[in-house]
């Protein structure tokens, strides 16, 4: 149940908030929103890259609670850069429900 909730809030949450919020534009939106995945490059810093047990909150330097406050900073900026924090911020909740369902 966790990888199902995990990879519904990284690929079909951003549609929802893209279509809801920007009808006009949500197909660029949700791009927006799909490329703010790249936060994980992070993990090929890790060793082991990837390990299921660990909890990626406070662990790899783009997921720690300074690079959160920067993500929110990110809101107030015009778009994209607002769309960019949206998607940050979604990306550190989704990692963070996985944390709490270990």
């Amino acid at each position: 149940m966790q990888t199902v909730i995990h990879y519904f809030l990284h690929l079909v949450f951003p549609v929802i908030i893209a279509y809801i919020g920007f009808k006009k534009e949500w197909k660029k939106i949700y791009l927006i929103l799909l490329a703010t995945m790249l936060v994980d490059l992070d993990h090929l810093l890790a060793n082991p890259i990837f390990d299921p047990n660990r909890c990626s909150i406070n662990f790899h330097p783009l997921h720690t609670s300074y690079a959160m406050i920067i993500y929110g900073v990110l809101l107030f900026l015009p778009k994209p850069f607002n769309i960019v924090g949206i998607g940050l911020l979604l990306h550190m909740l989704t990692d963070y429900i996985d944390c709490l369902m270990m």
